[in-house]
């Protein structure tokens, strides 16, 4: 994972803890604008109703008729003691009977007592109006938004400037192992090309062959520190490839490797198959099971790897006889070895792992400790 993709997961992160702990304060800051906004309507529907009775004190008597106020805002009406309408523009019904204010949903009622045969012999006044929350919510919500958002650029920003040094540190190790892979390079190209030049003229070496031998176990382990390096910055381009004849060349690359520990390296390769895929890729996914299958073998051994087609997939399995998997899962963390005793750096199944997530390739894996390892791909053809 790159500094950019980690900054902005543990940004995330963050930004959700912080989220959420906000959410209770928010939560009690949210009921109590609602309270207070209920309050505000219930001064609202009083003034309304001392301005309604102001309306019926003002009536002269002497007047045919008394024409009841309306009004844009709400909705009043005259009720008897029974709560029945005298007069009303209420068309819901009324839930509450009893003196006061009372919320029902998103309508809020008033009702006021009245004294006995003054206002036409009425004995309540009802105002009622429609009152609603999303102006809160609104505002909660959009709180919450900026709030996030400022958490989420100021942990960007933080995390940005507390990982700096360490960037300038981690870029200073790439430098340096750029350099050093690229100094390697040069000395095991010059030990493989003289010994096959010696071989050509002279007899067979064996001293000279574990020098063959241990100087491609080092090409191996540069092959997988050059793609880590690299397959971020690189585009892999597929083509189609005979996987028969190149996984048989690539076992014949180390035999020399484990004749080292006199263990054989047995196949059965069906014939004819081609796959599409990047043929560095390939070669980092084929070389790292040989040479994990060869480490991890007992001496006086054996290897046994198989091809076969079936269906639209092939098969291609690396069983070993040697130490086994205790965890099946870790294995293709970065840096991970679960036998140190045997070296490595723990990053070939880790390449492993990322290869066939972008081909498209299933893995299982069968294993028991001191009794061995099966790799299986199942590959589309």
């Amino acid at each position: 994972m790159n500094d950019k993709k980690y900054a902005i997961k543990n940004a995330l992160i963050y930004t959700v803890l912080v989220g959420a702990i906000l959410v209770s304060p928010l939560f009690f800051y949210t009921v109590h604008m609602k309270s207070i906004h209920s309050i505000q309507n219930e001064l609202f529907l009083k003034k309304k109703s001392f301005l309604i009775l102001k309306y019926m004190q003002e009536f002269d008597q002497s007047e045919e008729y008394f024409e009841y106020p309306r009004f844009q805002t709400f909705k009043s009406g005259l009720y008897d003691e029974s709560f029945k309408p005298i007069f009303t523009l209420i068309e819901s019904d009324i839930t509450e009977f009893q003196n006061g204010y009372h919320l029902d949903g998103n309508k809020a009622y008033l009702i006021t007592k009245l004294p006995k045969g003054i206002y036409f012999d009425a004995d309540y006044l009802i105002v009622m109006n429609e009152i609603s929350f999303a102006p809160i919510y609104e505002k909660v919500f959009l709180i919450l938004f900026l709030i996030i958002i400022l958490v989420f650029i100021l942990s960007m920003f933080f995390l940005n400037s507390f990982a700096m040094p360490f960037k300038k540190i981690n870029q200073r190790l790439d430098n340096f192992i750029k350099d050093s892979i690229h100094e390697i390079n040069t000395p095991l190209s010059i030990i493989n090309v003289n010994i096959d030049l010696y071989n050509r003229k002279n007899e067979q070496n064996k001293y000279l062959q574990r020098i063959k031998a241990a100087s491609k176990v080092l090409s191996n382990i540069y092959n997988d520190m050059d793609y880590l390096i690299k397959h971020d910055r690189l585009e892999y381009n597929k083509e189609n490839i005979d996987l028969s004849k190149f996984l048989k060349k690539r076992i014949d690359y180390f035999l020399e490797i484990a004749t080292m520990k006199q263990i054989s390296i047995e196949s059965n390769i069906e014939q004819d198959i081609h796959i599409f895929i990047n043929k560095k890729q390939l070669g980092m996914l084929i070389d790292n099971n040989i040479s994990n299958a060869i480490k991890y073998s007992n001496e006086n051994n054996k290897i046994e790897v198989s091809l076969h087609r079936r269906d639209e997939y092939c098969y291609m399995k690396f069983q070993d006889y040697g130490v086994g998997i205790e965890d099946t899962k870790q294995i293709f963390e970065r840096y991970y070895r679960e036998d140190t005793y045997n070296g490595g750096f723990g990053i070939g199944l880790n390449i492993v792992k990322s290869i066939i997530d972008e081909s498209n390739i299933q893995l299982s894996i069968d294993s028991k400790l001191g009794v061995g390892s099966t790799f299986t791909y199942k590959i589309p053809l």
